[in-house]
């Protein structure tokens, strides 16, 4: 099994690389360290590369943490300062050579309400100063909450990532826009990464699902249309990352919904599958030649209780289409916000994380 190698020493073997195979070597800055991990440097700009030959290609780490709003506590972090509005975790999630998370919401501060729906989220702007802040790379909104204020709500939410630069997917002006992939180049490792939802309120399926006609969500109800995104992803990538909106609420154990979806996105191309929506966590573990995790649960949210409250950071170390290691960084959220759980109950949330893949069907080491 491969060997994880820190970023700051990546960044040294690249630059030689480059002066042997003619190859660009994007900038890099320093990531906070943490008690759990190695000091990283974050790449800067997404890049595209021609393919490189194996031994130019290193392992990286990417983390992923579960669902983000800001709505009631987290709204008066977020004016307070957005830079410290996640909290300790930033320190988590930075320490990676990338991140993500699901933003659950809509970017807007007007826009109409979804009608007859009970809970409607949105955030100004500086939302997503707030995920680049903490150290969070790249965000989906493809979700039941990313169209709450409808096509109002979304071209304030399409015109506010424009703005900010920060990379988010799922969502888009159309259906190609929707269901593009977002592409970067790390330690020699083209990574795409695309978004999109299992979950829509039946009454809003036909209004927020991306067509070529509309913006709006990409739909993973759209099997076909999302698989053929992640074999068009496969023909140049590295390790394709498909981000999912499924499950049930409350639900302890993957549906039928995610247990047939699952094994489709690994056939096509997909090297890991990652997702949420049930508020709390489900199983992670590998299914025959990728890596799935079922439920990553809230994460930054405006409400939590004993196992609503139960979070953390998932982090896998990959190298091309190999996931060669998982670890789980368990929290608890507390203000609304993640706080890593101290040494002395770590081994415990640990192995209750890991219990959770029982009733998945997934195994702890690839088969």
């Amino acid at each position: 099994m491969d060997t994880y190698i820190p970023r700051r020493l990546v960044v040294a073997a690249a630059v030689a690389a480059s002066a042997l195979f003619g190859t660009a070597c994007s900038a890099a800055e320093s990531a906070t360290p943490t008690a759990t991990s190695d000091v990283v440097e974050k790449p800067t700009t997404p890049t595209s590369a021609e393919p490189t030959p194996e031994r130019e290609r290193l392992p990286y780490t990417i983390s992923f943490g579960g669902d983000v709003h800001f709505e009631g506590v987290l709204r008066n972090r977020l004016n307070a300062d957005p830079k410290t509005a996640l909290g300790p975790i930033a320190k988590v999630l930075g320490a990676s050579d990338l991140a993500m998370v699901n933003l659950e919401t809509a970017i807007t501060t007007g826009g109409t309400p979804a009608p007859g729906k009970q809970f409607t989220f949105r955030a100004p702007a500086t939302a997503l100063t707030a995920l680049k802040a903490a150290g969070v790379d790249v965000a989906s909104m493809a979700n039941n909450h990313g169209m709450d204020y409808m096509q109002g709500g979304l071209a304030d939410s399409l015109a506010a990532i424009k703005r900010s630069k920060f990379p988010v997917v799922g969502i888009g002006g159309n259906e190609d826009e929707a269901y593009k992939p977002w592409r970067t180049t790390v330690n020699g490792n083209r990574v795409a990464i695309i978004g999109a939802t299992q979950v829509l309120d039946a009454e809003f399926i036909q209004a927020w699902t991306a067509t070529d006609r509309q913006g709006g969500l990409a739909s993973a109800k759209n099997e076909a249309r999302l698989l053929q995104e992640v074999r068009k992803a496969r023909k140049n990538s590295d390790t394709v990352i498909v981000h999912l909106h499924w499950g049930t609420e409350l639900q302890k154990c993957p549906n039928e919904a995610q247990r047939a979806l699952a094994p489709k996105l690994i056939a096509a191309g997909a090297d890991v599958v990652v997702g949420g929506h049930a508020h709390i966590l489900l199983g992670s573990g590998y299914l025959r030649n990728g890596y799935v995790n079922y439920g990553m649960g809230n994460f930054a949210f405006y409400n939590w209780g004993p196992d609503t409250g139960r979070t953390g950071v998932l982090t896998l170390t990959i190298n091309g289409r190999k996931v060669l290691k998982d670890r789980w960084t368990p929290a608890t959220i507390q203000g609304g916000v993640p706080v890593p759980v101290a040494a002395a109950g770590r081994q415990q949330a640990v192995a209750n994380w890991k219990a959770l893949r029982g009733c998945a069907g997934l195994a702890a080491t690839p088969s």
